[in-house]
Formats: C-alpha cells, sequence, structure tokens
C-alpha cells in the first residue's frame, strides 16, 4: 500500500505555471480508505488576476469541495472526465478534493453503474433523491444557522484531511472482491506501459475481452481501451513538460502505431500538437511535427 501520495505532475497542464501561482498539494487519506482514495488534493490561491487552468482527467471520479472567500462551501461529484477540463480561477479560494483511485468509487456509490456519472459534474443537491451521502449532506447544509459552517476547506490542511476522513468513513463503504479486482487490473495498466491492447491485457488476467469491458464500465466508467490510451496520453503530456523528448521513439513506446498517431491523438485531446504544447511551456521545438 502506498506510502505517500504521488509526486508526478500526469494530467496537468503547464504545472510549472500552476505551482508558482498556486499552493497545490496532496495527501494520503486514513488508512482504511487507502484501498479506495488515491490522494486528497489541495488548492488554495490569492490572485490578482484570473488563473485558467486546463487537466486532462484521470479515469478517476473525484468529488471536490470549494469555498470561495468567505462565501458558502459547494459540493460536487466529477464522474471520469473524457475531455479536457478547463476552470477559471479569480480572488481568494480553496478547494478540498477526494481523487478516488479508478474503480474506487464504487463502493461509495452503493454498487451501481459509475459509468452513470462519466462526462458529468454533479453538484451534490442534485444526487440527494439518488444517493443517501448527498442526501445527508444536503440536510446538514440546511440545518445550519448563521455564518458558514466550518467544512472541509477549512483549517490547516491536517484538519480539512480529517474532515474528509471523517465524512468518508461515515459513508461506510463496503469493499468487495470484484473491486479489488478491477482496482488491481487498472493499476497494472498505468504501471506497466506495454500494456496496449486489450484483448492481450485480457488474456494476461484470464479474462474473456467482454468481461473486462463490462467489468471496467460498472466499476470506472469507461472502458479498458480507454484507460490504456488515457494514461498513455497522459505519460506523453507529461513528458512533453519536462523537456522535448525523442517524439518517434516516444510515440513507439506508447503504442502508436507511428509519430503521427501520436501528433493525431495529442492534438485532438490537448487541442495543440506536441510540439506547440512543448513550445508553450518553454521548450524549443524538436523531432515532433506540428
Amino acid at each position: 500500500m502506498r506510502q505517500q501520495p504521488r509526486g508526478d505532475s500526469r494530467g496537468i497542464l503547464d504545472p510549472a505555471r500552476l505551482l508558482r501561482q498556486v499552493r497545490f498539494r496532496r495527501h494520503l487519506p486514513a488508512v482504511a480508505l487507502r484501498p479506495y482514495v488515491e490522494h486528497y488534493w489541495l488548492v488554495d490561491w490569492e490572485l490578482t488576476e484570473p488563473l485558467t487552468q486546463q487537466v486532462v482527467p484521470h479515469p478517476a471520479v473525484n468529488v471536490v469541495f470549494r469555498r470561495g472567500g468567505d462565501g458558502p462551501e459547494t459540493a460536487e461529484v466529477a464522474g471520469v472526465g473524457r475531455k479536457l477540463f478547463s476552470i477559471t480561477l479569480s480572488g481568494v479560494g480553496r478547494v478540498s478534493g477526494v481523487q478516488f483511485r479508478p474503480g474506487g468509487f464504487r463502493p461509495f456509490w452503493l454498487a451501481r453503474s459509475v459509468a452513470e456519472l462519466t462526462g458529468r459534474r454533479w453538484p451534490v443537491p442534485s444526487l440527494a433523491d439518488r444517493w443517501p451521502p448527498a442526501a445527508a449532506l444536503v440536510a446538514a447544509a440546511s440545518a445550519a444557522e448563521g455564518p458558514p459552517p466550518a467544512g472541509r476547506c477549512d483549517g490547516t490542511d491536517a484538519e480539512r484531511c480529517r474532515a474528509l476522513d471523517d465524512l468518508l468513513l461515515g459513508w461506510a463503504p463496503a469493499g468487495d472482491p470484484v473491486t479489488d479486482e478491477v482496482i488491481g487490473l487498472v493499476e497494472a495498466i498505468r504501471a506497466d506501459r506495454t500494456v496496449l491492447r486489450v484483448d492481450d491485457f485480457a488474456r494476461r488476467h484470464g479474462l474473456s475481452v467482454r468481461r473486462l469491458q463490462r467489468l471496467f464500465l460498472a466499476h470506472v466508467g469507461v472502458g479498458p481501451k480507454w484507460v490504456i490510451r488515457r494514461y498513455r496520453l497522459q505519460e506523453a503530456v507529461e513528458q512533453a513538460a519536462g523537456g522535448p523528448p525523442d517524439w518517434a521513439a516516444l510515440a513507439a513506446d506508447l503504442g502508436y502505431s507511428d509519430q503521427a498517431h501520436l501528433v493525431r491523438e495529442f492534438t485532438a485531446v490537448i487541442g495543440v500538437s506536441p510540439a506547440a504544447y512543448a513550445r508553450s511551456v518553454g521548450w524549443p521545438r524538436h523531432g515532433c511535427r506540428s
């Protein structure tokens, strides 16, 4: 089990610029939650001008609490995002987010298909009639009077993480062997860049392609092919941010048929070519066609 949160910037576009302008950090949850929760992510900002940040989403559900200035805390459940996510931050604000492990939200979703959430961001009140944890949060907010009560965005990092721990443990997740299996399968894809084809991966794990697809849709929210391509694309983005790689070699390593295939997929998701992205984060063009 992981003893510290991930230190990579995978999925964050131009991470150096983000870290110059906001306080961003990750923390592990309580030990009992680590089978399901990847990490907590906290962001605080005081900006003199707006900052637009883009992220290539992971194949993971997030629960996000946000407070702007002295206003009320809001909460939403964000399913797996298929498209590039963009948000503009301004003024003063705080976010406390929970990134679940891919497949890890299913026990909190009461065994419903996680695909119901895919591509959508649900304000918690809109889920109150179908998800008991949302109904409990709405009821607690309605019962509060006077100034906004202390929430998941208030206090020190330790206090914010403890509030998230208490919340999630109160939701009483009930794990099962199938959830554990799916989480392990996704982790194998993330950790092993030789995983390039769904049929090969299914055979390696003694599963039919059809069963693998059903498991991923129900527990992760997207299919295994999408997960494979997303992790490989995130790796390409991270490498571009760290300095221009040998694009042809990287395309081959990540399972693209050729460099042009990598350029097409990168451009379709990110909105610019790999070379243009590398230039935008301060690197000269090197070996990749625009």
